[in-house]
């Protein structure tokens, strides 16, 4: 997995400009757009939907319409409320991902789930027979996976009351991803069983190795690379007075003597001790 994400890493370095800015906004109002019109009808939800049989028929447009679909139809208050609620959450949690990681990487995030789903659809389309209700919640909420390995501590109000941090809620969100496959399984709906699998696919591809340094105990956390961070942070500290600046970004060589309001942070997936400004902290190819 840390093959594959230096390779990411690479290759939105080399590629600035890939990607589409504000991805998630963009899909929160078509989505929100798709909600009104539809009006709790299901007719315009029925003509997005996610179909192989029709998709192969020539209505081609259902290989993306279907990330537009909201969770729920219909116009009762508990469902606007409901849906109003959700598509805040997502562009939240998008926006946020986006800033972190940059247009590039997030775009490429989210494609490739919105592919891993196609390819589950038309895999499971001859071997079961029937078009497959593919919804865009199960990718929305491999997001917020992602969300709370980067930010566990970050605290939401749960129904905009209840202070909760988000690596508890990631929790809950685990539990409804089991509950869902196991529900599923039980009632013998295998394809609709792995739904949510296919969507933790994407997360531990992208994420994996973040989630595995979050989780795993810490003597393992005392790996060689850790440890010679740590002697060559010592030893960093040691030359700092003869330098004129304390940080340098690695990637462009601004210090914090020419930008003294620039914040600088240091990388600690990269062998040894180096230090990047907040620009390139998500954005630079690891030191090997």
């Amino acid at each position: 997995m840390r093959a594959f994400n230096r390779a990411i890493d690479r290759f939105c370095q080399k590629h600035k400009g890939f990607g589409i800015p504000r991805l998630m906004l963009f899909i929160v109002l078509i989505t929100a757009a798709v909600f009104v019109l539809d009006g709790g009808s299901g007719i315009l939800v029925g003509i997005l939907a996610f179909s192989p049989g029709l998709i192969l028929s020539g209505q081609v447009w259902r290989l993306i319409t279907w990330i537009f679909i909201p969770i729920n139809t219909g116009m009762s208050f508990t469902i606007i409320f409901f849906t109003a609620l959700s598509l805040y959450f997502y562009y939240m949690i998008g926006s946020t991902l986006e800033r972190e990681w940059g247009t590039a990487k997030f775009t490429i995030y989210y494609i490739f789930g919105v592919l891993l789903n196609i390819i589950y659809g038309f895999v499971m389309f001859p071997a079961f027979g029937f078009n497959l209700p593919i919804i865009p919640m199960y990718l929305n909420l491999s997001m917020f996976f992602a969300f709370a390995v980067l930010f566990p501590d970050f605290v939401v109000r749960f129904m905009l009351i209840i202070p909760i941090k988000i690596k508890w809620l990631a929790l809950i969100n685990g539990g409804f991803f089991a509950y869902t496959l196991v529900t599923n399984l039980i009632v013998g709906n295998i394809v609709m069983a792995f739904f949510p699998l296919v969507a933790l696919l994407n997360f531990f591809i992208m994420c994996g190795a973040d989630l595995l340094s979050y989780v795993r105990p810490l003597k393992i956390r005392t790996s060689p690379q850790v440890v010679s961070f740590k002697k060559a942070a010592k030893q960093a500290k040691r030359d700092m007075a003869d330098k004129p600046y304390r940080h340098k970004c690695a990637v462009c060589g601004k210090t914090d003597v020419d930008y003294p309001d620039l914040e600088f942070r240091y990388c600690s997936r990269c062998n040894g001790y180096h230090c990047f400004c907040i620009e390139h902290i998500n954005n630079h190819i690891h030191f090997d």
